[in-house]
Parts: C-alpha cells; structure tokens; sequence
C-alpha cells in the first residue's frame, strides 16, 4: 500500500536494535493483551463484518513489516502472531500470464533478488508507470513460473538493516496463496483472520489487458469470499477502480487518498480535475459513499505537520467522513525516527526508535477507525493503553 508515500526512501544506517527473540517475546505479551483491547474498543453491538472489528483497528501494512521483508509470507504470519487484527496481505500486481502476485510495486528490483539472476538480466528496462519513468524488472514481463525462483529482499535496508538477515529465506506470494493461508490461519488460530489487498496501478494494468478487478472479483467468489460479511476489504488509490470493483464484488471496499495537491491516475488518464483536496470536501466523501465503505487518508489529512515537521491541529476530515458514513483507515505509522512526526522523534539516529506510542495517541485521539502501521505490536500495545486511559 501507499505507493505515494513521501517517506518510504529515508537514509541512514546508524545503528539499531536488533530484535530477534525480542520481537518473538513481545508477540507474547501483546497477544495476551489482545482480549482485553478488543473488548473495549469494540463496536456498540458487535455483529459481523466491519462491525465486527475493534476500534482502532490495527492493520499488518504488508505484514509486520517493520521487522520482516515486506509481502511475504513470513511478515504476514508475525503480523498475526504480533495480534494485528488485519494483516495487509496483498499489495496485488499481475504476472505475464494472468496470476495475481503481492509485491509493493510490479517493479520488483528493490523487493528481491532478480538482479542475482543473470538470465533475467535482459528483462530490465524502462516503462512510464503512472507519469513516472521507471527502470527495472517488472511482474507483467515474468511467467508465475519464472517469479518463483525469485526470493523477496528487504526494500529499505538502509533504514531496517536488521531484515536483510532474512533476505531470501521467501517467495513471491501468489494473492490465491494468500486466500488459501487465510483459511488455515483461521482454523489454526481458532478466530477469523483478514486481509486488506490492494489493487496497484490498474489503469496501467488495464492498458496492458491485465485487469485487476476482474481477476479479483473471480478469485474471491471461487474462494467465496466475495460478500459483504466477507473477512477481505480491498482498496486502490483509483476511485473508479473501486467503482469498478463495488459491480463485480460486495465485499467492504476503501478508496486511498494521497497528498491533498495530488490527482488519483485514472483522473488524470481522464482528464478529471478533481484532486483529493476535492475528494476529501463533505461533498466528495459522501460521493466515495455511494460505492466505498472507507477511505484510506495518508495521515497527513489527519494532522497536517507544519514546516518543521511537527504535528498541527486536526483537520475536519475524521467526523466529516463519519457524517458521510464513512470509516476511516489512515496511513502508515512506522517506529523508525525519519518516518515519525518530529514531536515524536527520538535523537537524530535514523535508525533509532521514536516515541510511535505518543504518535499512536494523537492519532487515536481524532477518532480514526483504524492505522496502518509496520510495527503491529507497538499497534496494539499504543490501542490498549489509549482505550483504557
């Protein structure tokens, strides 16, 4: 998720704690935690579905990703095992013959080892993706086959050095694999686990007769899993994608909102003005309404942060998308200093943990449905102590 995101590349190497058993001992200690967050932040009358969710929900983003290579099936699982209550299992790219793959971009150079494969090497090259030129390996120019001789890699590893220790140690995740790991992870877990895939760029794919919707949609319902109780919520940064997908689908759908100044692709590919500061007006929301269940704001439409950094005063945005019926799912809260607010920071180690639980909190305090963040521990640690505090 979050392609448009502004922090994904922050430098530095510094020096960090490594994790380890550590991470596998806070799982611990969260996960007995978990019973008593969900019971008091639940919703008013529990029921199934959305309303089955607590508030706020703490979302996997691309697992656990904080201390996992991202889009695997490694991440995923201590996603849960760290107690997110959904794990963002799928950012969706298709393969040259039509398979649904999770990979944060279709160009997978950074995320993993193709670069190591010298019969690949002819396959590098350089597309217009979205405006932007981009040059690398691509998903659509690989057979599925081909894909799975790669290995994921860590995609920041000048911030998260620590994940590079497991480069290699998993595959591309097909989206279908991850319907079949949901259900096991469900019977073995003894409770409902969800996802929260999201459909990439699929006016590019669209183009290239690579539809993502449809071959969404005909995975869901073979899996049936395509209802509106359906524990699956799917999301794209393009609203006609998710108008696309609310004919095919009933499943709880998100529209993602970048930078306020920014214009979803399909608009501009269609010539449509509009750009999110228009979305994000009472008027605009209660249209996404008409065929979305949430939107995904960059936490920025929350609280915006002034020059400097520092976190301002809370935008209309959390109760005018709750007069509209919307729910509000924001991203991506990170522990790292250079991706926190500078209120929250810690030093100047780019490596070094900041103060994410006072981050957690502010955010809390708007009101917002739920977060997406890398670290789901910390998550669910900052929800137990803000619902009862």
């Amino acid at each position: 998720m979050a392609t448009r995101e502004s922090n994904e590349q922050a430098g530095g190497t510094g020096r960090r704690t490594l994790l380890g058993a550590a991470v596998l001992g806070a799982s611990g200690t969260v996960l007995a935690l978990g019973g008593t967050a969900r019971a008091a932040g639940a919703r008013p009358g529990g029921g199934r579905g959305l309303k089955s969710l607590p508030v706020p929900t703490i979302v996997g983003h691309r697992g656990a990703s904080g201390y996992r290579p991202e889009h695997t099936l490694g991440a995923y699982q201590l996603a849960l095992d760290m107690g997110a209550d959904i794990v963002e299992a799928g950012d969706l790219v298709p393969t040259k013959d039509g398979h649904l793959v999770c990979r944060h971009e279709p160009e997978i150079g950074g995320t993993t080892d193709v670069a190591d494969h010298p019969e690949f090497a002819g396959r590098r090259t350089t597309k217009t993706l979205d405006g932007a030129s981009v040059t690398g390996w691509f998903t659509e120019d690989f057979t599925l086959a081909e894909l799975k001789r790669l290995r994921a890699v860590e995609r920041i590893p000048a911030n998260r050095p620590h994940n590079t220790l497991y480069n290699g140690r998993w595959e591309i995740p097909t989206f279908e694999e991850v319907l079949r790991w949901q259900d096991e992870q469900t019977r073995k877990r003894g409770k409902q686990v969800w996802i929260y895939p999201e459909l990439k760029h699929p006016t590019y794919f669209r183009k290239l007769g690579l539809d993502l919707e449809e071959r969404v949609a005909k995975l869901l319902r073979r899996h049936g899993k395509d209802d509106k109780n359906a524990p699956v919520i799917l999301q794209s940064f393009e609203p006609t994608s998710v108008e696309r997908l609310n004919k095919l689908v009933d499943n709880p759908l998100v529209v993602l909102l970048s930078g306020a100044t920014t214009r979803p692709w399909d608009f501009v590919e269609t010539g449509d003005p509009r750009t999110v500061a228009d979305l994000v007006t009472r008027r605009g929301l209660r249209e996404i309404a008409g065929y979305a269940q949430g939107i995904g704001p960059t936490l920025d439409l929350v609280i915006p942060r002034d020059a400097a950094g520092r976190l301002t005063e809370p935008t209309t945005l959390v109760r005018d998308a709750h007069r509209a019926g919307l729910i509000l799912h924001p991203y991506t809260l990170r522990n790292e200093n250079p991706f926190l607010p500078a209120d929250f920071r810690e030093g100047t180690d780019p490596d070094a943990y900041g103060d994410v639980f006072g981050a957690y909190r502010a955010y809390f305090a708007t009101g917002i449905d739920g977060v997406f963040t890398d670290n789901p521990d910390t998550g669910l640690l900052a929800r137990e102590d803000f619902v009862n505090n």
